[in-house]
């Protein structure tokens, strides 16, 4: 498992002082959303909003094809329903924790909701703004740049994702 990273010269957020153990039981959360969403065909992916506190304040999961929505992310709703919970759009110092990279739709949500640090699971190198292909969220040209973790039970997320496309593509 990858090491944090944190933006250089940027002091540490409030919501960085959750550990790795911490992370896991949200991911686990996160997991919980992913199957949820293969259960209604979409890809499986699931993400949880946490407070720096630690109170879940949103959570998401794909539901594109269940809304025929092209921005129905699980990074989006989650999100969504944080801001819609706190009565406003900005997400300072918060942890999103998503269990696929996030791709550069909501890369960009993520550095315009102000969240403070972003934790995942799973590496997607077709379409990854975060590591795989690009780095929006810490791009130094922007305003606003988010502390990273990935590779957070990167097996099981992997698992959900490998498990529902081998599905799809049986015969």
């Amino acid at each position: 498992m990858a090491p944090e990273v944190r933006p250089s010269g940027a002091a540490l957020p409030p919501a960085a002082a959750h550990g790795s153990v911490q992370d896991e039981a949200w991911m686990r959360q996160a997991l919980e959303e992913a199957r949820a969403a293969a259960a209604h065909g979409d890809v499986p992916v699931g993400a949880v909003l946490v407070a720096p506190d630690g109170a879940v304040l949103g959570r998401g999961r794909n539901r594109r094809e269940q809304r025929a929505d092209p921005t129905a992310h699980a990074e989006l709703e989650a999100m969504r329903a944080a801001a819609g919970a706190l009565g406003g759009w900005r997400l300072d110092g918060t942890t999103l924790v998503v269990t696929l990279e996030p791709c550069a739709m909501c890369a960009g949500a993520i550095v315009q909701a102000r969240v403070a640090r972003l934790v995942f699971g799973a590496d997607d190198p077709k379409a990854g703004a975060v590591t795989s292909l690009w780095d929006l969220v810490r791009d130094p040209r922007l305003a606003h740049r988010v502390e990273v973790r990935r590779g957070v039970l990167v097996d099981e997320c992997a698992a959900v994702l490998r498990s529902f496309f081998d599905h799809r593509r049986a015969p």
